[in-house]
């Protein structure tokens, strides 16, 4: 009844849609045994007081997976002893998913490490052999039918927290296996992580990044943390190195990366096929019943108005004073700011945005923004980008961030509040079988956080230069949010369409692919900007492709959060309890029917639509005022 290993995992760690545009926050790492003020480190002791506790649990843990099989062949009896099986499995997962949320952090601040390996090496273990035991539940639900299932609903209260699970399986039917191929598909779980973690090992600890000197005399360590700062360089010749240096040691692995992800799409195409679906798209649809009409009407609108995106590039080109963009010119920040944005000020910042939902949520914000649930800054071997981590039901959700006090890192900062403030009114309101909510909705809930803080900001603003900063980062965001993310989930279908269609799948191939559809986005044919073969390898660089038609959602959210945070500014109070009772749904429902009861229809055109409607009218306000400049 629980989602599988790899979907479980997705759940637990949610990552940040802006350091999805990068791949990594814009950080460099401290100096190894730098001193960092504790109040800036996360605090696992609620988790586990002491590591031997934590291994006391796992044993505990492991002993309980065989009770689980005391219930094959009986969920049938009677709806006490389905509730018992179920009750049983769930407790099972509850306290795995605290386990490998305390592994999980731990190892992520030092990728290195090879202790902080072996205990998440040893959950994921533990996943598999759960989603093991368990698998012959989704079979018996089956066999058991609709009729039944619903009269134990009717007659067993403590059913009702498992319903919606017990109806999606059963909704799932054709797609269900015999017990004994739901169990070798379940032991398979693990193994199908290698390449995902082959490619994180070999991008994060292994490759050999190269250092080079800048024009102003700076050492530029071009890891994938110095690359997202460096690519900004207010000097072209500058970025240009940079770009060659580092996309040049990516392409010496193009063969390694693309047997890797060839990996990786070859199960996916295999697992779907396995499970009788009539594409993997629709496959990884499949579990939060979002329609495959979602996926590819996005994809449709977004190309119908390609236009707009070109648009962006040449007032890019305008604002920055360049005629000939390449790739290397999309970064640099359309307006230069001294503005900085320490973590505590940010804070502030992103509490005084949250005005409009009201004190009780803001109150929530400042008690837990307080406490010691983030990883803050920086260090050496600590992973990149960011994330909440909220898989512990019982204790409250982690933060980390690579912080810098830049405003890209403000906004980090709001995204990943909005997932934590999310997940704990969804864990206050909803029970732990129905705390696991979409990516599809809790994206929306990140996204609206930042434009809340957006819109903050511009009311601060003092000058035209400052608003024209916030409204050049607004456009970006459009463009690394939606245009790019809907960018990447053409390629992933792109590659997954030929597996399916029995091409062979390399890496050049892969450069092929994702080359075409580079330069459709970036209007290398129209002469907007142009792409070389040099950057082409970027499909590289994006650990999300491993996650599975995961980043169109970025897009779909995006979508959803100007919505809501349009409603929220003109709608009052019913706007307000409209969206807090969104966040507080969970995973209650699927996550477009729970978006349709906030009014919000995703089968649509027309929020993809209204999001490129904004960012035109973001364009409009900005050209207004370089034209008033100019004359």
């Amino acid at each position: 009844m629980k989602r599988g290993l790899r979907q479980t995992a997705m759940h637990l760690i949610t990552a940040s849609a802006l350091a999805l545009t990068a791949m990594s926050a814009p950080a460099l790492a401290q100096d190894a045994g730098e001193a960092v003020d504790e109040r800036y480190v996360w605090d696992l002791t609620p988790f586990y007081a002491t590591r031997a506790d934590w291994e006391a649990e796992v044993e505990r843990l492991q002993g309980e997976i065989d009770g689980i099989t005391a219930y094959q062949g009986r969920l049938g009896e009677s709806s006490e002893i389905l509730l018992e099986a179920l009750d049983a499995q769930s407790a099972l997962f509850k306290e795995a998913s605290r386990l490998w949320t305390y592994a999980s952090n731990q190892r992520n601040t030092d990728l290195s490490d090879p202790d902080g390996q072996v205990m998440v090496g040893r959950l994921s273990a533990m996943f598999g052999l759960a989603s093991a035991a368990g698998s012959f539940v989704a079979p018996e639900i089956v066999e058991i039918g609709a009729e039944r299932i619903e009269q134990f609903i009717a007659e067993q209260e403590g059913l009702e927290k498992h319903a919606l699970g017990l109806r999606n399986t059963l909704r799932q039917a054709e797609h269900v296996l015999t017990p004994e191929a739901e169990e070798v598909l379940s032991l398979m779980g693990n193994a199908l992580s290698a390449p995902q973690n082959a490619r994180g090992l070999l991008a994060n600890a292994e490759i050999d990044w190269p250092t080079i000197t800048l024009s102003d005399g700076t050492e530029a360590h071009l890891t994938p943390a110095g690359y997202t700062l460096h690519r900004e360089d207010p000097d072209r010749e500058d970025r240009e190195a940079v770009f060659d240096a580092f996309w040049g040691t990516w392409s010496q692995y193009e063969s390694t990366f693309g047997a890797n992800l060839n990996g990786e799409v070859q199960a996916n195409v295999a697992m779907a096929r396995a499970r009788n679906y009539d594409n993997t798209l629709q496959y990884f649809l499949s579990g939060d019943n979002i329609p495959e009409e979602v996926y590819r009407t996005l994809v449709e609108v977004t190309n119908d108005r390609i236009d707009v995106l070109h648009r962006y590039f040449e007032l890019r080109g305008r604002m920055l004073g360049i005629e000939d963009q390449g790739y290397h010119d999309i970064y640099p920040a359309l307006v230069e700011t001294d503005l900085t944005f320490p973590v505590e000020e940010t804070r502030e910042h992103v509490l005084a945005s949250m005005d409009v939902l009201g004190e009780e949520f803001s109150q929530t914000f400042a008690q837990a923004s307080s406490e010691r649930w983030m990883h803050v800054y920086p260090q050496p071997g600590k992973s990149s980008g960011a994330y909440m981590s909220g898989g512990a039901y019982d204790v409250h959700p982690l933060i980390l961030l690579n912080h810098l006090d830049n405003y890209n890192s403000a906004s980090t900062y709001a995204h990943e509040w909005g997932h934590a403030m999310h997940q704990v009114l969804t864990n206050a309101n909803q029970p732990y079988e129905l705390s696991n909510f979409s990516i599809f909705t809790t994206e929306i809930a990140a996204i609206a956080q930042e434009l809340l803080l957006q819109e903050h900001m511009l009311e601060q603003a003092e000058s035209d230069e400052e608003r024209l900063f916030y409204l050049g980062y607004a456009l970006e965001q459009m463009r690394g949010t939606f245009f790019r993310q809907v960018m990447f989930s053409e390629f992933e279908v792109a590659i997954h369409e030929a597996v399916e269609r029995g091409e062979a799948l390399t890496g050049p191939r892969m450069t092929e692919i994702y080359g075409e559809i580079l330069r459709r986005y970036h209007g290398h044919e129209e002469g907007v900007l142009e792409i070389t073969e040099r950057e082409m390898i970027e499909w590289a660089y994006i650990p999300h492709f491993y996650f599975n038609f995961y980043v169109y959602q970025y897009a779909t959210s995006i979508a959803g959060a100007a919505y809501f945070v349009d409603q929220l500014e003109t709608g009052g109070d019913e706007a307000r309890e409209t969206y807090l009772n969104f966040l507080k749904a969970g995973g209650s429902d699927y996550p477009v029917e729970i978006l349709r009861d906030a009014g919000l229809d995703m089968t649509t055109a027309d929020p993809y639509n209204a999001v490129i409607d904004r960012m035109v009218a973001v364009m409009d306000e900005i050209e207004a005022i370089l034209d008033a400049r100019e004359n």
